[in-house]
């Protein structure tokens, strides 16, 4: 027959051995599930919006598209229901580099507050920082492209990628 004392060290053996199985259980749970890899991580489409408007003259097909509620700068927007997309393809001045101010200016022009569509780059579709590389359209016009064609951006080509920002001037 065990001791009270021994039933007492069998009660807080299982208490700590209940306690690590919860803490195991939250813990597992804030992980993501392996099926939460870039490569299965899908873009919602509008299947209505993934077309282009009518007055672009390319035939490209748009992966998603949103409401560009921010401009961060030159090459990078945030769009709603997306996150943060840069501009692939581009490298405009950082703040407190001759020609930031104007390039973000154009930006926020052209995209602040309008719906923009998206071509995500089909071989590379994050960057380092994780935002989401793509081509920006917006009334019909590629973006990446008007900013090479006016200046307030150079050509960054970092392979693999879909696009060929030399294409664009």
């Amino acid at each position: 027959m065990a001791s009270k004392k021994d039933n007492n060290i069998l009660a807080a053996l299982i208490g700590v051995c209940c306690l690590g199985i919860l803490i195991l259980v939250i813990i597992g749970s804030l992980l993501p599930d392996s099926t939460d890899t870039e490569e299965n991580i899908t873009f919602n489409v509008d299947e209505n919006e993934t077309t282009p408007p009518a007055n672009n003259s390319e035939q490209n097909t748009y992966e998603t598209s949103g409401y560009c509620y921010h401009v961060v700068d030159g090459d990078t927007i945030d769009v709603e229901g997306v996150g943060r997309i840069r501009l692939v393809g581009v490298n405009t001045p950082e703040r407190g580099q001759p020609g930031y101010q104007e390039a973000k200016d154009f930006v926020e022009e052209m995209c602040l507050g309008k719906t923009v569509y998206l071509d995500i780059d089909d071989a590379e579709n994050y960057d380092k920082y994780g935002r989401v590389l793509a081509v920006v359209y917006v009334d019909g016009m590629n973006l990446n492209r008007e900013l090479l064609r006016r200046g307030y951006a150079e050509i960054m080509y970092i392979p693999p990628s879909e696009f060929d920002p030399y294409t664009w001037i």
